[in-house]
Formats: structure tokens, C-alpha cells, sequence
């Protein structure tokens, strides 16, 4: 959009201003967003950019009054950031692996996946960064962990490092300081594996308890139910006790995870279903509520039934509407909350990594965006941060959005580029 573009426009009853800066990219936005009618697709719509990744001297395009360089480069499909307390910088490199494909449309996938470097060999490992001289360039790297089962969601307490493997999460002892681990582990917790494979951790403000996102096995549960069982959720894991149960369900794939200070609430974003339209449904961010149920599969946007899915009334009846809508198909990824002051111009909200669109005809996403919060609850449109990861014909993609952290230094964002194979840092120009 041009910048001198100056507009605004009622989008479902919130004001949206349409000049660089925001990210009006689709209706289906907000706290009350316009989400046209379902439209089966026969065929599912497939498009992905090819991946190209950044040549010398090309970066992301970003906000007024910001810039943006690399922290960490040459790493091996980064997806998650984690900032210890001591300033270093741990980092998740893994991949979707590929299986047996179950047809033609798993084979057109798989190939556009890999095209899109989406899909391949995993390195396992996550690796751990140090910017020793303040300068915002990471100057050393150390394998801290290797050998894991596509690692993702990294946690500490009390000197034990946490860690979210596609097929559970694993605790290993650790020392102040420390540029490696040790050991196998010890496995607490058990995920089934396939399917949406990352889980991300979160622990709680009184430092008690881990929440695991996990992900669904299928698009609207295709293999039944029984297949999903534990699945599509956000699990809770009581550290004291070693006890594990589901917190929140309905979440087709709930990826990242923040806490919204004032109200001490959980908030995820959710990428919803595929096959109904480029708008329809919308992924999400929203606030968890214990025992809340949020549709999937038989519904989504509140009560808006899927009539695909066998269906489940009684659990229609107690799905609750998410709280803002992120458009169709975003895949909105990482999320981490932003403090007033942290970038100029910003105020409290949260920060969405949008990996970007497969599932329809314009691609969507592919932007690192902010979304204000007053008094607990989203309060306005969008905002992008970083932008500029397609080509301008929407074939090629220089990176793409993954997780995203307030950086160690506190006046800064890291966000993982998993096709840049770069960690950006954001700061006030």
C-alpha cells in the first residue's frame, strides 16, 4: 500500500487505518470481523512462494522509526526463541518431517513444501547464542542441545531447562551460565507425534506450572476422533506434582503462548481450519479459559458449524467466540507480549510472527504484526513491524515469521525467519 495512502474504514465495527504501518490485509479482522460464507473447495486451493532466502545487504522493510538487522545468521530452519535470564539467546532448529503420502493431494503438498523449504530433514537441536559485547550481533554460538525429536517450546525453572519435542516434554539439569546440556533427559509428559508437530512452552507467573500447546493430527479430524484425543489443545503440567492434564480444548492448532500482565490471563493464537474459502475461517488470537472448549472440529468463530464434520451439539452449544480475528489462512505462529516502551511509538500488546498463507489464492501473512491491548483486551487494528518477506509477485519468499521474543536488553524484538535461516532484531532507529 502506497504510504501517502492516508484512509480510514469501518472493517466489522472496528476502525482500521489504511496507511503503511497497519495491516488491513483482509476483512476477517478484529474483534468483530467479516467472515464470508463457507465455500467447499473440491480441490483445496494450494499456494506457496518458492524459497529464495536474502542476498547481501536485502532485509525486512520495517515501521517507521525502527530498524532491523541480524542477530544470528547461517542457522539450519530456526522456529523458536528463548531469552534466558543471563541475556543468552536459545534458539529451536527443526522441521517438519516428511511421511508417507496418502495420495495425489498429499503428493502435491509434499512438494510444494519442499519447495517452500517447509518440509525435510530436521536438525534437532537447539543452539545457543551469545552478544557478549551489547552491540546486537550475536558474536558466539553453542550446540546446547542436540539430538532432541523436532524440539520447539523452551522453558526454565529453578534449574531444570524444559523442553517441547513433537513426542512430549523433557526436563534436563541446569547450571547459571551453561553453553551445552547433558544427558538424555528425563520425558514427563507424552504428545502424540505427527500431524501439527510443534509444542511450545509457557510457564506460569508463579512459576508452578508448564502450558503446552499441541496441535491437531488432521484438518477436521479425518482420521475420527479417537485420532485427535489429546490433541488440539493446551495441556497443563503441574511441576510440583508431575501431573498433566488438558487445560483448554477446541484449538486446532494453538502455537504461541503469552500472558497478558494486568489480567494475568493465558492468550494463544490459534491457525484454524482449511478447505472453506481464503477468508473463511479466520486464524485467531484469543485469551484461554480453563475447561473452555473453542469448537474445533465442528465449529469455529463461536458457533459457526462445520458441516463437514460429523457433529457433536452438546459441544457446539459451549464453544466460545475467540477474541480477535487475524484473517484467513495468516498461520499467525509466534506470540510474545510487548511492554509500552520496548520499540518507540508501541504501546502494551502482543507480538504475532504470521508465517504466512498456503490455503488460498492471495497470499496472506508473512509479517511480523502488533495488535494494542488496553485494560487486558485487544484495542485497535493491527500494526505491522516487519514486512517485505514475498516478492512482489507473491512467487518467491526472501523469509518467513516465526517465533518472537522481547529481546534480552528489553528495547528490542528477536524474531526466527525459518527460510532466512536468520534471527532478526528489531530497535528504534
Amino acid at each position: 500500500m502506497d504510504i501517502i495512502a492516508r484512509a480510514t474504514t469501518i472493517v466489522g465495527g472496528a476502525m482500521v487505518l489504511l496507511r503503511r504501518g497497519f495491516a488491513p490485509d483482509t476483512q476477517a479482522m478484529g474483534t468483530s470481523p467479516q467472515i464470508p460464507e463457507a465455500k467447499k473447495q473440491g480441490i483445496m486451493t494450494l499456494k506457496m512462494p518458492t524459497a529464495k532466502g536474502w542476498e547481501s545487504g536485502h532485509v525486512p522493510k520495517c515501521a517507521e522509526g525502527l530498524k532491523v538487522n541480524a542477530f544470528a545468521s547461517e542457522l539450519e530452519h530456526p522456529r523458536w526463541i528463548e531469552v534466558l535470564p543471563n541475556g543468552d539467546v536459545l534458539v529451536a532448529e527443526a522441521l517438519q518431517q516428511a511421511n508417507a503420502p496418502k495420495g495425489l493431494m498429499d503428493h502435491a503438498m509434499q512438494a510444494t513444501m519442499r519447495r517452500a523449504k517447509a518440509i525435510g530433514v530436521s536438525a534437532n537441536r537447539i543452539s545457543l547464542w551469545r552478544d557478549e559485547d551489547g552491540d546486537g550481533v550475536a558474536e558466539t554460538r553453542h550446540v546446547f542441545l542436540e539430538n532432541q525429536n523436532q524440539p520447539f517450546g523452551m522453558a526454565l525453572v529453578d534449574g531444570v531447562f524444559y523442553v517441547g519435542n513433537t513426542d512430549g516434554i523433557v526436563a534436563f539439569d541446569y547450571e547459571d551460565g551453561a553453553t551445552s546440556l547433558k544427558g538424555e533427559g528425563k520425558k514427563l509428559v507424552d504428545f502424540k507425534p505427527a500431524g501439527h508437530w510443534t509444542r511450545s512452552l509457557i510457564v506460569s507467573p508463579d512459576r508452578t506450572k508448564i502450558y503446552a500447546g499441541v496441535g491437531s493430527k488432521s484438518n477436521i479430524g479425518d482420521d475420527g476422533m479417537e485420532a485427535e484425543e489429546g490433541r488440539a489443545c493446551i495441556w497443563e503440567y503441574d511441576i510440583p506434582t508431575g501431573e498433566a492434564r488438558i487445560f483448554a480444548s477446541g484449538l486446532r492448532n494453538p502455537v504461541g503462548t503469552a500472558w497478558e500482565p494486568t489480567t494475568q490471563k493465558l492468550w494463544t493464537v490459534v491457525n484454524e481450519r482449511d478447505g472453506l474459502g481464503d477468508e473463511t475461517p479466520p486464524d485467531y488470537l484469543t485469551s484461554v479459559q480453563d475447561g473452555g472448549f473453542y469448537g474445533w472440529p465442528y465449529c469455529y468463530w463461536g458457533k459457526t458449524v462445520d458441516d463437514r464434520v460429523p457433529q457433536n451439539q452438546e459441544l457446539v452449544e459451549r464453544a466460545i467466540q475467540p477474541d480477535y480475528a487475524l484473517g484467513g489462512h495468516t498461520a499467525s505462529l509466534g506470540l510474545c507480549w510487548m511492554p509500552a516502551g520496548t520499540l518507540p511509538g508501541f504501546p502494551d500488546g502482543m507480538c504475532i510472527g504470521q508465517h504466512g498463507s498456503w490455503n488460498r489464492s492471495t497470499l496472506s501473512g508473512y509479517k511480523l504484526i502488533f495488535v494494542p491491548f488496553e485494560n487486558g483486551q485487544p484495542s485497535g487494528p493491527p500494526r505491522d513491524i516487519l514486512w517485505g518477506f514475498l516478492s512482489p509477485d507473491e512467487k518467491e519468499s526472501y523469509g518467513r515469521p516465526v517465533g518472537v521474543q522481547v529481546g534480552p536488553d528489553g528495547k528490542s524484538l528477536l524474531m526466527a525467519d525459518d527460510v532466512g535461516d536468520i534471527i532478526w532484531r528489531v530497535t528504534a532507529a
